[in-house]
């Protein structure tokens, strides 16, 4: 609708978190350009949880806003055949329920083999701050019309949701003498796996914490909150609650945290994360100034909620291509996800199968143990969600092998073999994979001796040993990493022969330290793969299966699964359904 905020980060001026940054490698490693924006953009990179284990690792990065829409807009327009126009699309063209193209404001027919809708919050999108109330698709920027109304008609079930944003400050008027520190890791990665762009001076972030004059003054604006007066109808975010929901549900706590994120290297906005709301402006700002350094703090805009039309996602095939009308995909939001990974992650996927379609291929389609993309476009079709859809690490049952430091060893051969992936980018992979390779190797055929370790050993508080052991023996140990090891004699040819290629390293690490719990998973996903192997015919009738729970036969009929495996994700379907429908399939 308007080619000046192509790229432009609605909420939060950050990419990745637990779980998202997994997603953003994925993306990187079938060839998307999510990851590599924001290496080009960054001011600051976090790898969060390190202190658990691999599998809960997490790549984070606080993104400059405006660059980050700008190094968008340059890299979109560089792509030969790429067009664009600026409208607004207010009709779809469906023939015989297959879509034929879109109808804009300005009257135009734009005909189309495929037509993805990526609408975000913009369908019906109404703003509220305090009892106001506008139309709009975010602070500033108009809403969509017509899209909606089109699909109803064309026989969509719809619903609303709401999400929110809080309030950004003027940082010239912060007192961050009295916040604590946020700094980034001192030795940042990237996110791309090209490793081509590596922030520099990175920007700190701050956190400061609410107090309970803060939540006086938001608790008694609550009867001027659209939240508690039934203003809005839509289902909030369950976890990226507001300030009005956290000290609601949260009644023993007397404080909450907050972080406080600058929006890029050039600006005085800050971005109050964790504050989220929807009471009126004067209300915000006065509870803000109760925060100790935010005493003389000054709005650039107030928080707000807002409520916009989403179409349950069980209306969906795997391809995200939808049930109902041939060739129409959905992507983002209108699906009931919220945040940018999310709706990067499935605009890839409806993009490739909007292609594979127009050319006869089968749908492409990321199985559950092959991604968190997988995990999580399965859960939508499959689950369906009646709030808005954040992904976590806890959604996914094979995350020991769904790790973000694999990402390209999972997904880059897939992302060649449809062509997505550039020379530089195989060239990159083949040569790390045939480091690893080679490394695992060496640790699994090398020792190392008694007069290399022990030392270290006893620091540790680790028992020595007696004879050369093998160096993935000693590296299985719990305290001990690799730096430990890298200087034993044995090594040295490697190293001399190789070089030093830090992510290899961290890789083989992972395989040889955790290699029984990597297994025992594989074997997992072996079982998975049985079910999700044995498809059940498009026009199967689960009606007539009576010994099936009236409630498995409603939602089967209603999702139509496509294998046993999927069929045994339904909600409401029991493990007793499943081995009756096994029964019917000759199982």
């Amino acid at each position: 609708m308007n080619m000046q905020t192509i790229g432009q980060m609605s909420c939060n001026p950050a990419m990745g978190g637990i779980a998202k940054g997994q997603i953003i490698r994925e993306i990187d490693a079938l060839g998307g350009y999510s990851a590599e924006i924001t290496d080009k953009t960054m001011i600051q990179f976090k790898m969060l949880n390190k202190s658990k284990g691999p599998a809960m690792w997490s790549p984070r990065a606080q993104s400059d806003r405006m660059h980050f829409a700008q190094e968008w807009r340059i890299k979109l327009e560089s792509i030969e055949n790429v067009d664009f126009w600026q409208d607004m699309v207010t009709d779809l063209i469906i023939k015989n329920k297959k879509i034929d193209g879109v109808i804009t404001a300005l009257g135009m027919a734009i005909q189309a083999k495929c037509v993805i809708l990526t609408n975000g919050t913009f369908l019906n999108g109404q703003i509220h701050v305090g009892k106001k109330q506008f139309k709009g698709g975010r602070s500033g920027e108009a809403a969509s019309y017509g899209i909606s109304e089109s699909l109803r008609k064309a026989g969509f079930k719809t619903g609303r949701m709401k999400t929110g944003t809080p309030p950004r400050i003027d940082g010239r008027t912060i007192d961050f003498n009295l916040l604590e520190e946020d700094a980034g890791d001192s030795n940042p990665k990237t996110f791309s796996f090209l490793n081509e762009y590596r922030v520099q001076n990175q920007i700190p972030c701050h956190i400061c914490y609410t107090n309970e004059k803060v939540h006086k003054i938001l608790e008694d604006g609550f009867k001027k909150s659209p939240l508690f007066n039934g203003e809005i109808t839509g289902s909030g975010p369950r976890y990226c609650p507001s300030i009005e929901d956290k000290i609601t549900r949260f009644r023993e706590k007397d404080r909450h945290q907050i972080f406080v994120e600058p929006e890029g290297r050039n600006t005085c906005e800050i971005y109050i994360n964790g504050f989220s709301t929807s009471l009126p402006e004067d209300i915000q700002h006065k509870a803000i100034q109760q925060i100790p350094g935010f005493e003389n703090a000054k709005l650039f805009r107030p928080g707000y909620a807002i409520e916009y039309d989403y179409f349950p996602p069980t209306q969906l095939h795997h391809s995200l291509e939808t049930k109902l009308v041939d060739n129409l995909f959905f992507a983002g939001q209108i699906n009931g996800t919220t945040g940018y990974e999310e709706a990067a992650s499935q605009g890839l996927i409806a993009g490739i199968n909007a292609a594979f379609k127009i050319d006869g291929s089968d749908p492409f389609v990321i199985k559950r143990n092959q991604g968190y993309i997988g995990v999580l476009i399965d859960d939508l079709v499959t689950k369906g969600t009646d709030e808005p859809y954040r992904m976590f690490t806890s959604r996914a049952e094979y995350r020991i092998l769904l790790r973000q430091d694999n990402a390209d060893f999972r997904l880059t051969p897939i992302g060649k073999s449809i062509g997505l992936i550039t020379k530089k980018r195989e060239s990159r992979f083949n040569q790390k994979k045939e480091y690893t390779d080679e490394l695992c190797e060496t640790l699994h055929k090398k020792n190392i001796s008694p007069d290399e370790i022990n030392h270290i050993l006893e620091k540790l508080g680790e028992s020595k040993i007696s004879i050369n052991t093998r160096l993935s023996k000693i590296l299985s140990r719990p305290k001990l990493s690799f730096k430990h090891i890298q200087k034993a004699k044995s090594l040295n040819s490697f190293f001399n022969r190789n070089g030093f290629d830090s992510e290899a390293i961290e890789q083989s690490e992972i395989l040889v330290k955790y290699a029984g719990y990597i297994e025992k998973e594989k074997e997992s996903v072996e079982k998975f793969n049985r079910l999700e192997n044995i498809s059940i015919p498009e026009k199967f009738n689960y009606k007539k299966i009576l010994s099936i729970s009236s409630e498995g036969r409603e939602k089967l009929t209603k999702i139509k699964p496509k294998t046993i495996g999927q069929a045994s994700r339904i909600s409401g379907v029991s493990p007793s359904d499943i081995s009756v429908l096994l029964v019917h399939m000759g199982r």
